[in-house]
């Protein structure tokens, strides 16, 4: 029993601690598929609060994890662990039986579970807390009271530091497929050896009132026009592949609706980006990204806004004057959330490869690498393009 029990308590105070430090090294990504659970909920006034939910709960599971090891309080941190993980299951378990969520972020974007192996971890996970919380008074704290404090109080500090850097800085383990060194052409691509979808043709016939469903192998032996009214005629899924490229739905869209993605991606020269949602934050930066612009300019590296606010929106706003110097992109305001976890972001790409970014708090480190940066070659002569073509400013 006291084996056992060991085992139990090592094995999930780690993985609580693996699964917050996870989650913690970028907690909006945790905030977003909570907003997407309230949202197949039709809770979505609580989307405000996301982020301060995802810390709260990152925070805990790191103190959760420290408090089982060090056996700290076990009767209280039995109990709530106990909620949490019946929380959680019922959660992973809602996403399994519904398919409405494929993947619940229970490690983040590092470690992608499904939706079925995400409910598998927490049953297992569900039986050794309970065991834990069946046998709490026996377990007996390995270090003494003011040791302990000292232990948990500096897990939640270092467990809010992380999450504070990871939103100011861009979170310290890029697992994003837009991370350095990936190239975005390629990632928008089906994975070679990939399983598609197996689906076959289904018919729905009305026969004596009521309705039935068959294959085109599966015909009954007394169809007849006479007897079978058509309804409809569906692919049903069969078995679910994983035939999806890492990234969907990226597009840019120039001033006059025109797809430009494929022509920019594929462009053999540096290109620096500025992803920006309409709630972007203040603050000094767009003079530090003014000073950026102006070295890339005259390495003739074209510089540009991509952003989900309309172009007529932007420029009839108060925006810092840096705006009016690059050229503007229309993107989706879900896609710019995966691409940019600060807001905003700067991007230096190059014939679709990611080969930098930037937290708009780290952008007077990007001055040095544009002032080290092979210049791009001068156009021959200027090109028609609706992408070259700056919508009128109005100041």
């Amino acid at each position: 029993m006291k084996y056992l029990l060991t085992f139990a308590r090592i094995f999930v105070g780690v993985l609580f601690i693996f699964s917050g430090l996870v989650k913690a090294n970028d907690p909006l990504g945790l905030s977003y598929k909570m907003q997407e659970f309230f949202e197949i909920w039709g809770m979505g006034f609580l989307d405000n609060y996301t982020l301060a939910m995802s810390i709260g709960m990152n925070a805990f599971e790191i103190i959760a994890g420290v408090a089982v090891l060090v056996g700290w309080r076990m009767r209280l941190f039995s109990w709530l662990l106990l909620l949490l993980i019946i929380f959680f299951t019922f959660l992973t378990g809602y996403a399994a039986l519904s398919g409405k969520v494929r993947e619940c972020g229970c490690f983040g974007d590092c470690i992608p579970l499904t939706a079925h192996q995400s409910f598998l971890k927490d049953l297992i996970l569900l039986v050794l807390i309970g065991f834990i919380f069946i046998y709490r008074n026996k377990i007996k704290p390995i270090m003494p009271f003011a040791g302990s404090v000292a232990v948990l109080f500096f897990s939640a500090v270092f467990s809010f530091a992380l999450q504070w850097f990871a939103l100011l800085h861009l979170p310290v383990v890029d697992c994003l497929p837009y991370k350095i060194g990936n190239n975005i052409n390629e990632k928008m691509q089906i994975p070679a050896g990939a399983i598609p979808d197996s689906t076959v043709i289904s018919f729905v016939y009305l026969k004596e009132g009521k309705e039935v469903e068959f294959t085109a192998a599966q015909f009954p032996e007394d169809f007849d026009d006479s007897l079978y009214k058509f309804v409809k005629r569906y692919d049903k899924l069969v078995r679910k592949g994983n035939a999806e490229p890492r990234i969907k739905d990226f597009s840019l869209q120039t001033y006059y609706k025109n797809d430009t993605t494929k022509a920019l991606l594929q462009e053999d020269k540096y290109q620096l980006y500025l992803f920006l949602r309409d709630d972007y934050n203040s603050g000094s930066w767009p003079e530090e990204l003014e000073e950026v612009i102006k070295s890339a300019t005259l390495k003739n590296v074209k510089t540009f806004l991509v952003t989900s606010i309309s172009i007529d929106d932007l420029y009839t706003k108060s925006v810092p004057p840096v705006f009016n110097m690059m050229l503007p992109l229309q993107c989706d305001p879900v896609v710019i959330k995966t691409i940019a976890r600060t807001n905003p972001a700067l991007y230096l790409i190059k014939n679709g490869t990611v080969l930098n970014k930037w937290s708009y708090a780290d952008l007077q480190k990007a001055l040095p690498v544009m002032l080290t940066l092979q210049a791009n070659p001068s156009p021959a002569q200027p090109v028609a393009d609706s992408t070259t073509s700056q919508t009128p400013v109005i100041n």
